[in-house]
């Protein structure tokens, strides 16, 4: 079961990139955030002619979240309490697994109250898992969210420190993760620097200037079926590419 999450800014923009990637890739589940249109305008017609059925909760312009999938989709719950009226997270049953697709908000400025948002938001997502059960369930949890996990996930530790992304009070917030029983996916597999999942467009990938702030968390319960886990960077590289990039994890489940 190929699991694969992808912030692609802007569904509409992004879909004819979305469309060869489903085809290459295909991967069983897709976590999408960052749609930017309303539930009603998710392209499910078009995603349905590429074999996948599709739940979205979106909203207009900004944010949204969905949810793609070849095996079928049950159980959708859009939202929860800590989004604070936007749209940052769904979740249904596939194939027995919870899967959460989340749009972590960005947090703009240390000390905004956009900050003081995000650092809220992870407090109530880990209330929100806490009333879902234990990490002995099968539960993924993929998306974007605008945090580095640590100093390999950065493109410079030096400048990036202290600043949005890679804050000593982000890694306290997604360490609430770690806590209730999820691990990182990728890090089952590669140990190594370097690897990144988004670019800023101002410095441009070829600069290599990136933090891999899209995971794939996954409950303790499907550890040891998780049997490969990678960043593709091949759509970064396309004409009009969203600034990030799609990670998988495989599981044997």
């Amino acid at each position: 079961m190929l699991i694969a999450t992808w912030n692609v800014n802007s569904v509409k923009v992004r879909l004819p990139q979305l469309s060869v990637w489903l085809k290459k890739a295909e991967p069983d589940v897709v976590c999408l955030q960052e749609i930017k249109c309303e539930t009603g305008n998710f392209p499910f017609d078009e995603i349905g002619e590429l074999g996948y059925e599709a739940a979205a909760y979106g909203q207009k312009t900004y944010n949204g979240v969905a949810i793609l999938s070849k095996l079928p989709i049950e159980n959708i719950v859009e939202g929860f309490p800590g989004e604070e009226g936007q749209s940052r997270l769904i979740e249904a049953t596939i194939n027995g697994i919870t899967v959460l697709s989340c749009y972590a908000p960005n947090g703009q400025a240390i000390g905004s109250d956009k900050f003081a948002y995000k650092l809220r938001f992870y407090e109530a997502l880990r209330r929100h898992l806490d009333g879902l059960g234990h990490s002995t369930m099968p539960l993924v949890i993929a998306g974007d969210f605008n945090i580095a996990p640590d100093e390999r996930d950065v493109f410079d530790v030096k400048k990036c420190a202290g600043d949005i992304g890679f804050h000593p009070d982000e890694h306290r917030a997604l360490k609430r993760f770690t806590d209730w029983g999820l691990v990182d996916s990728f890090r089952l597999h590669e140990k190594g620097a370097g690897h990144f999942s988004w670019w800023d467009y101002r410095t441009g990938y070829d600069n290599n200037q990136g933090m891999r702030i899209d995971q794939v968390w996954i409950s303790k319960g499907l550890e040891k079926q998780c049997t490969g886990a990678r960043i593709d960077i091949g759509p970064r590289k396309l004409e009009k590419p969203s600034d990030h990039t799609p990670v998988l994890c495989e599981l044997d489940a």
